[in-house]
């Protein structure tokens, strides 16, 4: 015993010197009689658990793959958001942060984060794994490609590890955080490997987070039926935009005509003084700026300009969404047949996106501006899309606004119900007659 406790005080295992109990040796034991069932045996000794608790937080952290997010924190998560995010994305992004810090409490069930790209998911995905850790709790943070990935290499000469035990890793961890889910290659063994990965751990129940960009509608069947599944998974979406680059806030800004319409602001918009026109078409203009400016400082609700080709309802539209692109911010700004347009180019074999995605990037834009809506073409096809995209954002209460020369009666019954909102929807008829000129706006551009 004398030549084993010497070998241990000699050791990497040696405790402090000036420790009153062990005296440097780093273990203690019992003065207990010879049968006690304590009598023999070494504990570590109280100067060594945190020296021990921290080693084994080195390890875990190793293992749990986390490296550069190790940083990534509750405590250094913004809640709201960035300044200028409307307040349906703000809650969103709170709600979102509120279930992630229960979930890190409790690391039970499955928790489902999905949004565009830089919305605040991976950070708060990575916030969940690392307090995980901190807590003991063997983790892995993987991207679902690298995941896959990891799980191939097994099958490399030079690997020690064979797949079968990467595979029961993976499988069995007691928290696995799989991060953008949906972007992997959709092979048939890429498919069935995170499926067997994810009804395994469905069947146990092991605590599982998962961000994607995709809406669920995207994944595969047997994969979608367990993450709908009220029991086990808390689905949470995300309407905030990237926060990295506040100024393309649409994510895909080929799809935004706002561009175009640059000099078009409230400066230069023309009330058409110096026209002989009625005083109370005249009044409609002043109505309709005035109402224009308070959408754009306080953008809540819809606002929809109804009045005659030419009359300056784009002008308005593309005021508000110039006004916030100057506050960093621009919104979607998109001529409805072209809208569609970009929907069916996302069919195309050559396509980048999914008409998924397209689709939830424009229905979930911070603000949307549909202009010259009425003018699409009229198939079962459009008025459905046009129909999803209005009963998404009337449901979620997202800014919009809304240019049309056609009356509500003159709509979709069921856009016409949404429009009748006055709680939500607010009409502003515009009276005045096209613009043809004989005169210029206040900043030398021609109403439209």
């Amino acid at each position: 015993m004398t030549d084993m406790l010497q070998n241990i005080g000699n050791s990497d295992f040696a405790g402090d010197p000036d420790c009153p109990y062990c005296h440097g040796l780093g273990f203690v034991g019992k003065d207990v009689p010879l049968g006690h069932p304590d009598f023999g045996k070494l504990k570590v000794c109280v100067c060594r658990q945190r020296e021990l608790i921290e080693a084994r937080q080195k390890k875990l952290y190793e293992q749990s793959n986390l490296g550069a997010l190790r940083e990534k924190s509750f405590e250094n998560f913004k809640a709201r958001g960035r300044v200028g995010l409307a307040a349906q994305q703000a809650d969103s992004l709170e709600q979102a942060y509120n279930s992630a810090v229960h979930f890190a409490g409790t690391l039970q069930g499955w928790l489902l984060l999905f949004g565009r790209y830089g919305c605040g998911k991976t950070h708060l995905a990575a916030a969940i794994a690392n307090q995980a850790v901190a807590m003991g709790m063997e983790t892995f943070f993987l991207t679902v490609p690298d995941l896959l990935d990891w799980l191939r290499f097994a099958y490399s000469d030079n690997i020690s590890d064979s797949f079968e035990e990467r595979f029961e890793k993976i499988r069995d961890i007691p928290l696995l955080v799989m991060d953008d889910f949906g972007t992997q290659n959709a092979t048939a063994w890429a498919q069935e490997k995170l499926f067997q990965i994810l009804n395994y751990r469905y069947i146990n129940k092991l605590a599982t987070v998962i961000t994607s960009n995709n809406p669920l509608s995207s994944f595969e069947g047997r994969i979608r039926s367990r993450l709908m599944d009220p029991e086990l998974v808390l689905r949470v979406e995300i309407l905030a935009t990237d926060y990295r680059n506040p100024a393309d806030d649409i994510g895909h800004p080929e799809l935004s005509s706002l561009n175009l319409h640059a000099r078009k602001t409230f400066e230069s918009f023309s009330l058409r003084r110096d026209e002989a026109i009625p005083s109370t078409d005249r009044a409609t203009l002043k109505d309709a700026l005035e109402a224009a400016q308070a959408f754009a400082r306080n953008p809540q609700g819809w606002l929809v300009f109804i009045g005659p080709y030419g009359c300056g309802k784009t002008h308005l539209a593309a005021a508000i969404g110039n006004y916030h692109a100057q506050l960093g911010s621009p919104p979607l700004m998109v001529v409805v047949p072209d809208l569609l347009d970009h929907l069916r180019a996302a069919f195309a074999p050559n396509s980048s996106v999914s008409l998924d995605q397209r689709f939830e990037e424009i229905r979930s834009a911070r603000l949307l501006i549909l202009d010259d809506l009425g003018t699409q073409s009229a198939t079962p096809w459009a008025r459905e899309k046009i129909y999803q995209l209005f009963n998404y954002r009337y449901n979620a209460e997202l800014p919009t606004v809304i240019t049309t020369v056609n009356a509500p009666e003159e709509m979709d019954p069921r856009l016409q119900s949404r429009l009748s909102d006055t709680r939500l929807c607010k009409i502003i008829i515009m009276s005045a007659p096209s613009y043809t000129g004989g005169g210029k706006g206040q900043g030398g551009r021609t109403v439209r």
